[in-house]
């Protein structure tokens, strides 16, 4: 007889034994009626019950940094120049830029910020590169014979990735490549590639999905002949009447499958937006006042949610470390309750595919009340930050034909930054507010000043506009936020919040009395 001691996860040992004549089918069998009693006592006492628990946050950041790379344990061929698109596993890195605007320190903020996403998708930066020009070329992105120095590095270094700061066409992806021998990836594949590793919810993984297929769709290319070959069976010359022809290629058939799948997503896509629609016209029918927190990648916007909201968010110092919006309410400081949405981060040259795919995440800004613009002060180039996140915005509400909400400046990280460069800021951005999410320096001054702002909230009004004055609905529909509105005999009847001057000039059609 054996007997084999086990560990529960609360660490206490069980006693797992098992007889051989009498239970040897048995050994994988439920606990008995004690053992089970014993381990809810001993679940009852485990510290997860405690008020000191990990948050939700907390968990999804050990989960992401559970798998880890061991190094020097590679089998991979030694040729690595037949590698496909779709595979982008990033390891040991070369980063090339072309400098054609800006000043030195500009170009050389977009090399670092680069190195960043490239080891946020968990590669090694070996060696970076920059070249001055005033365009890129046309054939190899860098020209040729900086193509043959990278060659040389690639070498030297035994790098088996080029990642180049910008997006390259098909064709300087696949004459750079050639030139180099080893993978070539763009600056747009490699956020796509970090955004896949983030996303967890289902409607965010559909849109990186998207983008992704969006992308590859005109680079999908093939090794050799392979994706020359033609189409066997009843595309070839044994098909029958009707049925014979040259068929269709390999690259064919697949172009066909992405675009099936695509139009897929495209319809997935658009069933989540409707739910995601109708919970936000639910919050936007409230008072609740609602506030949205945007700025560039890893400016500490989720740092800034758990400071303000007491929410346990997942918090991380890496690049697009959080993409599904996060909403939390919390309470200014006369009582009044206010909704926060995290939203995903923005930088410089964000690709268009993203852009697209994300849409109904990014209409959460354009439906806010608020608009909470975190800026990193320690970094070099804020001014550049505050630019890069309001072109995006900019063309988002623009495409939503609605108004830009108010927007309020809050510079983080000032326990990190520059005091020199915190002067100029303040001087720079009149009614920014300085904090620190870290230390929780200026975040009680910051909840005075949104109470401050949210002070006189809108007024619900119940209107019946006769069709005489429409102009009276055209300013409901500008400045004020639409609850209920339908046709009847008399007029247009208005539900709605507005701002208390233009519940003034609607107090002659009132239908009902107006409530704060």
């Amino acid at each position: 007889m054996t007997n084999s001691h086990e560990t529960s996860p609360a660490g206490e040992p069980v006693d797992d034994s098992r007889d051989d004549v009498d239970g040897a089918s048995d050994t994988a069998s439920a606990w008995t009626r004690e053992e089970s009693d014993a381990w809810s006592r001993r679940l009852a006492r485990s510290p997860l019950n405690d008020e000191n628990s990990p948050s939700s946050g907390d968990m999804q950041l050990e989960e992401r940094t559970a798998l880890r790379r061991v190094a020097g344990l590679s089998t991979e061929l030694t040729d690595v120049t037949e590698v496909e698109y779709r595979q982008l596993r990033l390891e040991r890195v070369v980063l090339v830029g072309v400098w054609t605007t800006g000043t030195a320190a500009q170009a050389e903020s977009s090399m670092t910020e680069l190195a960043a996403l490239a080891e946020t998708a968990g590669s090694e930066v070996l060696e970076a590169l920059m070249q001055r020009r005033d365009k890129p070329d046309a054939a190899t992105y860098i020209g040729s014979g900086k193509a043959k120095e990278v060659r040389d590095i690639v070498l030297a270094t035994g790098a088996d990735t080029v990642i180049c700061d910008g997006e390259l066409t098909p064709a300087q992806l696949n004459a750079l490549e050639k030139v180099v021998k080893v993978k070539v990836i763009d600056r747009t594949a490699l956020i796509l590639d970090i955004f896949a590793q983030h996303a967890t919810s289902r409607e965010g993984k559909a849109q990186v999905a998207f983008a992704q297929m969006e992308y590859m769709l005109p680079r999908l290319r093939g090794w050799g002949e392979s994706m020359s070959r033609q189409a066997g069976g009843r595309a070839g010359s044994n098909g029958g009447v009707g049925l014979r022809g040259p068929g269709e290629t390999k690259i064919e058939t697949d172009r066909r499958r992405i675009r099936e799948r695509m139009a897929k997503l495209r319809r997935e896509i658009k069933g989540m937006k409707q739910a995601r629609d109708t919970k936000r016209e639910q919050r936007l029918s409230g008072t609740v006042p609602s506030i949205a927190i945007v700025g560039y990648t890893n400016a500490g916007k989720s740092s800034l949610l758990n400071a303000l909201t007491g929410s346990g968010v997942l918090v991380q110092n890496a690049l697009f470390a959080t993409l599904d919006p996060t909403t939390r309410k919390s309470t200014l400081e006369d009582g009044r309750e206010i909704v926060l949405t995290d939203t995903v981060g923005f930088v410089r040259h964000l690709p268009t595919q993203l852009v697209e795919a994300f849409r109904s995440t990014l209409e959460e800004v354009t439906d806010a009340d608020l608009l909470l613009h975190v800026v990193d002060g320690s970094d070099p180039l804020p001014i550049d930050q505050i630019t890069a996140v309001r072109e995006v915005i900019t063309e988002v509400v623009r495409e939503q034909d609605a108004k830009m909400p108010p927007e309020l400046l809050v510079v983080n990280k000032i326990d990190a930054a520059d005091p020199v460069q915190l002067t100029q800021l303040r001087g720079l951005l009149d009614g920014a507010r300085f904090v620190s999410a870290k230390t929780g320096e200026g975040i009680d001054a910051l909840r005075d000043h949104l109470a401050e702002i949210l002070s006189e909230p809108d007024v619900l009004v119940d209107v019946l506009v006769p069709y005489t004055r429409g102009d009276l609905v055209a300013r409901i529909h500008t400045d004020g936020r639409i609850v209920q509105s339908t046709h009847e005999e008399d007029g247009t009847r208005v539900e709605a919040r507005v701002p208390q001057s233009l519940a003034a000039a609607l107090v002659e059609f009132t239908a009902t009395v107006p409530s704060a």
